[in-house]
């Protein structure tokens, strides 16, 4: 194939890596084999694909606060168990039995377990960083009380549920002298971060176009949906809950933020789940570099796409954000392509918990401020008030409304 804008080394990595395989067996030869011995030696240390874990001493602890099922099906096992530079070391949780049995099966000495007033906390030596993963209106006033204590923390998305409490956070992490993050796990995804590769190199081209869709069923027989429906609590529906990741990896990918922004809401009429929060959610995009961008969300579809148009290439994450099994296509006028990456979806969980270690270890940036966060939120509230009002709100640099 002639005039691909695909890097032909990173195209297909289980094939390339076939290859590389094969070239170096023929070129060892039979000598090399038999140089193999066949009874119980110790071999050389073998050359790893990725760095080993850093010894436990050293890597920097970790608290949970919010003990539902993201953090013990995924937050735990998955980021913290799978991370090379942390170590979980804490527990805040509001339902003490609860707590007692996640740190028995974990781990966590009793003393470290801690109720949501984080009394004590500021004493605990062991824990650095804590991770918020509790409903949405608790995030503000968690995160201050552990920036308070003198720890770090991670604060899932979306970052709070009004731009204020926004910038309350990221005040109370200058104040303490603290790194505060918004854990938008795409940008440590390996598809997601593949594909910002291939846009930032040029291999898409100029991007004049793109769409994402975020959708998935909401279920008030799970306790994890239940409080997404109270508008109070949740902030919004669906645009909040999951057509965010939308709007923030689209404007990652593009790298500006929209600078006009038009929606419309929906929601089933007698449908108990919406009587507070929107299902449906639709909204255009405009960019400063002209660009043009449709995003929608509901509670009653399922699919997770981002799909962006470029003069080059078409790059299609389908899912795009899920938690395992993320897929990028490119594809040009000669050909589709799936581009295989080294490492599975579920790093994204890891990645970004060593990304946050290595941010306070080394006072390196961090990929996913909260002023990313305050940034969204501002454009979400944009967006709500775009439907409200039927019109286009004009944004500020900063995502904010030019009207107020």
């Amino acid at each position: 194939m002639t005039n691909s804008p695909i890097d032909p080394t990173r195209r297909l990595f289980v094939g390339t890596l076939a290859l590389g395989l094969g070239g170096i067996v023929a070129g060892r030869g039979a000598a090399a084999q038999e140089a193999i011995p066949a009874t119980p030696v110790g071999r050389p240390e073998p050359e790893l694909e990725s760095p080993p874990p850093e010894p436990l001493a050293s890597r920097l602890g970790w608290a949970v606060a919010g003990l539902g099922d993201f953090a013990q099906g995924y937050v735990i096992p998955k980021g913290l168990g799978g991370a090379r530079r942390a170590k979980l070391t804490g527990l805040v949780s509001g339902n003490r039995d609860k707590a007692l049995k996640v740190a028995a099966r974990q781990g966590v000495p009793e003393g470290s377990i801690y109720d949501y007033a984080m009394t004590g906390l500021a004493d605990d030596a062991s824990i650095d960083i804590v991770y918020v993963v509790t409903p949405n209106s608790t995030h503000q006033e968690l995160a201050i009380r552990a920036l308070e204590a003198g720890k770090h923390v991670m604060c899932e998305k979306p970052m709070a549920n009004s731009s204020r409490e926004c910038q309350r956070m990221i005040d109370a992490a200058k104040a303490a002298d603290r790194r505060l993050m918004v854990a938008y796990r795409a940008h440590f995804e390996p598809s997601n971060v593949r594909v910002k590769e291939m846009i930032d190199a040029g291999e898409i081209g100029p991007i004049t176009f793109a769409s994402s869709d975020h959708h998935r069923p909401l279920d008030l027989s799970l306790p994890r949906d239940q409080w997404r429906a109270k508008r109070t609590i949740a902030g919004g529906g669906s645009l909040v809950d999951i057509g965010i990741y939308s709007l923030n990896g689209l404007i990652w990918f593009l790298g500006e933020t929209p600078s006009r922004v038009c929606a419309t809401l929906h929601s089933p009429p007698d449908d108990p789940r919406f009587a507070e929060v929107e299902d449906l959610m639709t909204a255009q995009l405009v960019f400063p570099s002209g660009a043009r961008a449709n995003i929608s969300s509901s509670y009653s579809s399922n699919t997770k796409r981002i799909d962006l148009f470029g003069a080059k290439a078409v790059a299609k994450l389908d899912p795009a954000t899920s938690y395992s099994g993320n897929r990028l296509t490119v594809s040009t006028p000669e050909a589709n392509e799936q581009v295989v990456t080294k490492e599975p979806s579920e790093v994204q969980f890891s990645n970004e918990i060593d990304h946050l270690c290595e941010a306070i270890s080394t006072g390196s940036a961090i990929r996913t401020p909260g002023e990313m966060g305050l940034r969204d939120v501002h454009i979400i509230h944009a967006l709500y008030r775009s439907a409200a009002e039927g019109r286009w709100i004009d944004l500020n640099e900063n995502g904010s409304a030019k009207d107020g």
